[in-house]
């Protein structure tokens, strides 16, 4: 699956007759999985129509801050545009739209929308070779491209004027290419191995029961959302959750009870750079697991419960270059029992929550952290979505991995 997969693309399209291979390049990011969104200069009107590409990316294609033969038309928002898209790609990208990129200029709504954009831009250039080469085109890539702008460069073959010579817009398929390409190259985990666990155990009493905690999973999945992003192949072994994880990064590996969740850490542990243990193990277990139901009596029943093994406990005995991450869920003295757990379990770092904490725990959204690592460096974040704080968590360890 590709690396677009289920991102956000803009496409801006500018005046040049190079415009006509758009059609090709909508389709190929449809195919990777992209959600496409289109923006024509009124130039560019001229050389490929607007219905084809609202066609092959079905979304309508914006020309103009309002339609003129609508006197009831709704301004288009430029700003929420620019903020819609993952990647803005100008192709092609005429010399003249590009000097207005480069000074500022934002006399039309492509121009004003890149001006908002947020996201990574890329462009690439299509022009004829004299063009190409001119001083002011070689200065105003410089410009673009010290402003973070990305330059696709164009190739050499036959131009529109009938010279052969560099300035061709390259093609779709190299354009995708180039754009996943550069995301791969940026992803601050590609390469990288990633364990996460995730949700609660369920430990059988009998073939209808269980001990059980509330644990959603919520957390560990959106542990495993950011790693996969930062471009991470990521193990996520999960107790039972209703949670879901869609990327192509994830292995999702299902498990019910703590000493399943224990033999499947082990089968990948040795092959993973970072560890981060966020399920809610159960640390006891009934002893005796009853074959069948147990019928309900009027007396009182007992259960007799063994420990769990200790997963996180394991990994890090025998912890090699892992970076090994644990939760501390607590309700009273918190920091102290959190350093407790750090230092008796070999971990690299340990992240805090307490039940205290409104807002923070099962079943919520959102989280309140503190991030502690061996060092007893401390860093306490506020309540935020378990989103973020998973984005947190990861900007953290990158800071120690990276160090």
């Amino acid at each position: 699956m590709s690396i677009l997969s289920g991102k956000n693309i803009l496409l801006g399209i500018t005046g040049g007759i190079a415009a006509y291979k758009t059609a090709s390049l909508v389709r190929l990011f449809i195919k990777a999985g992209a959600q496409v969104k289109v923006i024509m200069t009124p130039a560019a009107k001229e050389f490929i129509t607007p219905l084809t590409l609202s066609t092959l990316s079905k979304n309508p294609v914006i020309s103009s801050f309002t339609h003129d033969e609508d006197e009831n038309a709704v301004w288009n928002n430029h700003v929420d545009l620019g903020l819609w898209a993952d990647y803005m790609i100008v192709a092609p990208a005429t010399a003249n739209t590009l000097s207005k990129m480069a000074t500022g200029n934002s006399d039309n709504f492509l121009l004003a929308t890149y001006l908002s954009a947020k996201c990574p831009v890329y462009f690439a250039p299509a022009m004829d070779l004299d063009m190409y080469k001119h001083p002011t085109t070689k200065n105003t890539f410089k410009a673009l491209q010290k402003f973070g702008n990305i330059m696709i460069p164009a190739t050499s073959g036959e131009l529109a004027s009938g010279l052969v010579g560099e300035g061709r817009m390259a093609e779709p398929e190299d354009i995708v290419a180039f754009i996943e390409q550069d995301v791969i190259d940026k992803l601050l985990l590609h390469g990288k191995k990633v364990l996460i666990t995730a949700g609660p155990t369920y430990e059988a009493i009998d073939p209808v029961r269980f001990i059980g905690n509330h644990s959603s999973g919520k957390m560990g999945f959106e542990l495993a959302k950011a790693a996969a992003n930062l471009g991470a192949q990521v193990f996520l072994v999960t107790g039972p959750t209703h949670q879901q994880a869609a990327h192509s990064l994830i292995e999702v590996i299902p498990v019910v009870s703590a000493q399943e969740m224990y033999e499947a850490c082990h089968q990948v542990y040795d092959t993973v750079d970072v560890a981060i243990l966020s399920a809610a193990v159960a640390d006891y277990r009934p002893k005796n697991v009853a074959d069948q139901k147990i019928k309900k009596k009027t007396a009182s029943m007992q259960i007799e419960l063994e420990p769990t093994k200790d997963i996180l406990a394991s990994l890090g005995a025998i912890k090699k270059d892992q970076f090994l991450v644990g939760f501390a869920l607590e309700t009273e003295n918190e920091v102290e029992n959190a350093k407790s757990k750090l230092s008796r379990k070999n971990l690299d770092a340990i992240v805090l929550n307490s039940l205290n904490d409104k807002g923070a725990g099962f079943g919520q959204p959102t989280n309140k952290v503190t991030i502690i690592d061996k060092e007893l460096n401390t860093n306490a974040f506020e309540l935020k979505s378990k989103a973020a704080v998973a984005n947190d968590i990861f900007a953290e360890i990158l800071k120690r991995i990276h160090a």
